[in-house]
């Protein structure tokens, strides 16, 4: 996710709580969604995307993190 700003990322993991947390929720996320899709996890169809929507608006939180950052930072 996102290659362009994988420094960047690195540094926020460490740097920034709130991007951090939202980092780790969407791989959370992506990794339950996987275990529905392969069936090894319980769930319904409307569950997995209710789950994908929800890791969506992540990823579009982090986005906007990451570009705060990134023009901050003179990039």
């Amino acid at each position: 996710m996102f290659p362009e700003y994988r420094e960047l990322i690195t540094k926020l993991k460490t740097s920034d709580r709130h991007f951090s947390h939202l980092f780790d929720k969407h791989n959370n996320l992506d990794q339950k969604i996987q275990r529905m899709e392969a069936h090894s996890e319980p769930s319904t169809p409307e569950q997995i995307e209710t789950l994908k929507k929800e890791k969506l608006l992540l990823k579009d939180q982090i986005y906007a993190v990451l570009k705060k950052a990134s023009s901050a930072s003179g990039n």
